[in-house]
């Protein structure tokens, strides 16, 4: 009898300790949420943010990591926005759970197209231009102050005209697991 008990006692530790240890299985959906924001114009490739889970993630009726539970991410490519045109862009990819190691694909994340404010600036520019050389000095004038205005439309679309790709402070996240990662980098 004693022994059974034993028996039973040494199984259960051992179930327990292989559920504590246990590895994410590949497709396993694991919700993270950002510590803090992000932005492409200031963060590096490799630059790592730390996360928390968002939402338990529970396999086969086994809870394997809880809400509130330490995760890692690294940007994976990041690429500062243009003035005139190419958006930011920033990539970023789930590399720890609970201090676990796993590999996920990645999210990425964009600035937005700078097209139409450009188009609103340099229009805007030219046409503003055009009516006060038109004024000032008939057709020749309005030709003219359309070539002026658009320039200096062109001018304030490039002063202005940075698009970043940003991440808000507690952005959530939903990556898939493809399985553990070959590196345990921390």
């Amino acid at each position: 009898m004693k022994r059974k008990i034993a028996l039973s006692l040494a199984s259960a530790l051992a179930l327990s300790l292989s559920l504590s240890a246990a590895t994410l299985p590949a497709g396993t959906h694991v919700t993270i949420r950002t510590g803090h924001s992000l932005s492409s114009a200031t963060a590096r490739a490799g630059q790592t943010i730390n996360c928390s889970v968002a939402r338990d993630v529970v396999v086969n009726e086994h809870k394997l990591a809880k809400v509130g539970d330490p995760a890692k991410c690294r940007v994976t490519s990041v690429k500062s926005s243009g003035r005139l045109h190419a958006p930011g862009l920033l990539s970023i990819r789930l590399t720890q759970v609970n201090g676990q190691a796993v590999a996920t694909g990645s999210h990425t994340f964009r600035g937005k197209n700078h097209k139409k404010g450009n188009i609103t600036k340099i229009g805007g520019g030219a046409a503003a231009g055009a009516l006060i050389g038109g004024l000032a000095g008939g057709g020749k004038g309005a030709l003219i102050g359309t070539a002026a205005g658009g320039a200096a439309g062109t001018g304030v679309a490039a002063a202005t005209g940075k698009s970043e790709a940003i991440v808000p402070a507690e952005t959530a996240m939903t990556f898939t697991v493809r399985g553990p990662s070959e590196n345990n980098r921390r």
